[in-house]
């Protein structure tokens, strides 16, 4: 009898460890990289429906996000995870910038102040991600001091990374550049918007998925 419940044991704890596939996956990277468009596409694949809004303006979004209980299905393996899309870690938002677009000095003073809370806010749930997709500009030099603050945060914490090329779709994209700046992580290249590769960046987040 006794041998019959430590093996029920045994087996209850083994099933649970291997359906431990519920993660806090987050995007993080700094303005207008593609970070939600990239959620736009990772939810519309798998709920059929977007996250956020995207657009040109630097810092469109300014709060965390979070869609729950996504289901993603690869080579016959399936992942559920809730995706936090972050605003972009920037180390200084000036609200003169915005003002290039067409607005007005009190919305774009407002939309400053915004995001500066917006980057406040990501650092603080950086701890609580399992996994952190570091998404890139792929047409412009990734070795600058955000980026770099970025990784160094990451890895201080060890959470697993995978770096993301985004826009490979424009000609100034470098993935190369990209490898060559990260070298100790995986980098995978996509174009989100145009939908290339997103087959080889759903493999590669499964495998950094312990």
């Amino acid at each position: 009898m006794l041998s019959g419940i430590l093996d029920f044991i045994n087996n209850l704890f083994s099933g649970l460890f291997q359906k431990k596939k519920h993660v806090k996956i987050g995007l993080y990277g700094p303005p207008n990289g593609g970070k939600t468009t990239i959620a736009n596409k990772i939810c519309k694949d798998w709920l059929g429906e977007n996250m956020g809004k995207a657009s040109n303006v630097p810092h469109e979004t300014r709060k965390v996000n979070v869609k729950e209980q996504i289901v993603m299905k690869s080579n016959g393996k399936e992942l559920t995870f809730n995706l936090v899309d972050t605003p972009g870690i920037a180390t200084k938002i000036d609200y003169e910038s915005f003002m290039k677009f067409k607005m007005s000095a009190k919305k774009a003073k407002q939309r400053a102040k915004e995001a500066t809370k917006g980057v406040i806010e990501a650092i603080r749930w950086l701890d609580d991600m399992d996994i952190v997709l570091v998404v890139l500009d792929s047409t412009i030099n990734p070795y600058d001091q955000v980026n770099i603050t970025i990784i160094g945060n990451l890895a201080a914490r060890k959470i697993p990374v995978l770096v993301v090329a985004n826009k490979t779709d424009l000609k100034k994209s470098n993935i190369k550049r990209v490898e060559n700046a990260f070298p100790q992580y995986k980098v995978v290249g996509i174009s989100a918007l145009k939908d290339k590769k997103m087959e080889d960046f759903y493999t590669a987040l499964f495998k950094l998925v312990k």
